[in-house]
């Protein structure tokens, strides 16, 4: 079970399968995709309940959230020791953790400084990755 602000979550059939498929996917993805691979997979499960689901995981901490260019939310499974920042190729969605601790850094900072505490923070890095780069050699398959 995970802890949520509003209590325990009480683990279902299908919310295990929600949980279970957002970690067979590579990279982040929306609610409607996971849904689609859900039904595409046999798993009787409604879209609101995916969404759901992704919302009591998000307020549990287990998963990174971003928006994408059209603003519609796109979720991953968050790492055990933390929450991630990351760099999102805008055309194949590739994406990558990059260093953040000068961004963690900071939020600890600003928010003492302030006197703010509990803060939570996005911080979303978008562009174009090497393999999509119009004439680039894509280095991530090429040596």
């Amino acid at each position: 079970m995970y802890g949520t602000a509003h209590g325990e979550w009480r683990t279902t059939p299908r919310r295990a399968a929600v949980l279970g498929a957002l970690h067979a996917c590579d990279g982040f993805v929306s609610a409607q995709t996971l849904h689609a691979a859900l039904v595409g997979d046999g798993v009787a499960v409604g879209l609101t309940t995916v969404y759901r689901t992704l919302r009591l995981l998000e307020a549990a901490g287990h998963v990174d959230v971003m928006r994408d260019s059209d603003g519609e939310r796109l979720y991953r499974p968050r790492p055990d020791d933390g929450h991630r920042h990351y760099l999102v190729c805008r055309e194949c969605g590739l994406s990558l953790a990059v260093d953040s601790d000068e961004v963690e850094q900071w939020v600890a900072r600003t928010a003492r400084d302030i006197g703010f505490h509990a803060v939570d923070h996005t911080v979303e890095l978008t562009g174009v990755c090497a393999g999509c780069r119009p004439g680039a050699v894509d280095r991530r398959t090429f040596p």
